[in-house]
């Protein structure tokens, strides 16, 4: 009979909803617990899931607990995974799990010396449009992805996030906050990155906040670029122009588009776990892609409304669990989630210094999660 491991949630902010609300999907994944720095949140959450609420102190100390999943803050995410890992648990993290090179390979130091996994979202990638999209490229039915662009562009998070002043601060920013989806998905699709260059910029100092709540009408200063260009370049020979932006009012651009040289495919919004994939061939007609039969295509949100999507959020937590005596490499593990970090901090270096810079990580391509191994890690 297959391990059941205790999983506890540290940090009860709005995205521990989906935790907590998804993880039960999956084999393997039993949450028996919350902890947050604020004891009322965790007791909200704890209430509202039927789970013990704890100190984050007794969290790390709980004999029923074999994961921890980091849903803090980007700028404590690598103290708070050491913590977890210095307490002899496996660590699964939001995006970005660290915010430099030096933090990840000091957490990579600590897990493997403690024979612990460490693992990190997004795990989106792994859902059925993304893994349709990967299929198509292997098969070889667009030749050789040898270009593409990317862009993740919007006016900002003022609009609508009610205290959004740490999104303009160093460690955020649309290239580490939005960026982890669309670069991991790059290098799943693509493989590693061999060295990029960029530019980067800001349109304002200050960003008023007008969306509702309390600091609406304030203004926040901006402490890191906010329009960021650059260009990848993959081991595999590909070339990807990527546009990170939070100055752009509106655009034309789709989220992913990898061109082959024998056609090309647009890929849905890396965000999510789904949606339409269109490819074209090599006289440029184009295609609607026909869903092919996936568990995590399938719609579990909004089911039946206009907003219906897939959303199987934990199922790369649930790989790493399963990984751990399935004897393969985590799909979402340390080193897929290091090499993304270097290069969207890469990206940013670039931009300070105007150079063509080597990346220092590289990784294996993510393991693909064919209809069959999906369904494996669900219940």
């Amino acid at each position: 009979m297959a391990k059941t491991f205790g999983v506890g949630i540290m940090g009860a902010g709005n995205i521990s909803s989906a935790y907590l609300r998804l993880a039960p999907l999956f084999k393997g994944l039993e949450v028996r617990a919350v902890a947050d720095i604020l004891p009322a949140a965790a007791q909200k959450r704890a209430d509202e899931f039927g789970v013990k609420a704890q100190t984050p102190d007794e969290l790390l100390k709980n004999s029923e607990i074999d994961v921890i999943v980091n849903l803090t803050i980007p700028s404590t995410h690598y103290s708070v995974s050491m913590d977890i890992v210095s307490a002899g648990k496996h660590a699964y993290s939001e995006k970005p799990f660290v915010l430099s090179l030096e933090e990840g390979m000091a957490l990579k130091k600590a897990a493997d010396d403690r024979g612990l996994k460490v693992g990190s979202a997004p795990d989106t990638f792994l859902g059925g449009a993304h893994q349709q999209a990967r299929e198509i490229i292997d098969s070889g039915q667009l030749g050789k992805i040898m270009s593409g662009t990317t862009h993740v562009m919007s006016r900002g998070m003022e609009h609508w996030h009610p205290n959004p002043d740490f999104f303009f601060q160093p460690g955020a920013g649309p290239i580490l906050d939005l960026g982890p989806y669309y670069v991991t998905d790059l290098i799943h699709l693509l493989g590693p990155v061999k060295r990029l260059s960029a530019f980067t910029n800001m349109a304002r100092t200050e960003r008023e906040v007008t969306a509702e709540g309390p600091y609406k009408g304030t203004f926040v200063k901006v402490g890191t670029p906010t329009t960021i260009h650059g260009v990848l370049e993959f081991v595999s020979g590909a070339i990807i122009t990527m546009g990170a932006s939070w100055d752009v009012a509106a655009h034309g651009h789709h989220n992913i588009e990898l061109y082959g040289t024998d056609g090309s495919i647009f890929v849905p919004d890396p965000n999510f776990f789904g949606g339409d994939l269109v490819t074209a061939d090599i006289t440029g007609t184009r295609s609607t892609v026909t869903p092919w039969s996936h568990p995590f295509g399938v719609a579990n949100q909004d089911v039946g409304t206009a907003n219906a999507r897939a959303n199987y959020r934990a199922a790369g937590l649930a790989d790493m669990m399963a990984s751990i005596d399935g004897g393969y490499t985590a799909r979402c593990g340390l080193d897929v989630a290091l090499h993304a970090v270097d290069v969207m901090t890469s990206l940013l270096k670039a931009g300070e210094s105007g150079q063509v810079l080597t990346l220092s990580t590289t990784c294996e391509r993510p393991l693909a999660l064919n209809a069959a191994d999906a369904q494996a890690l669900l219940k």
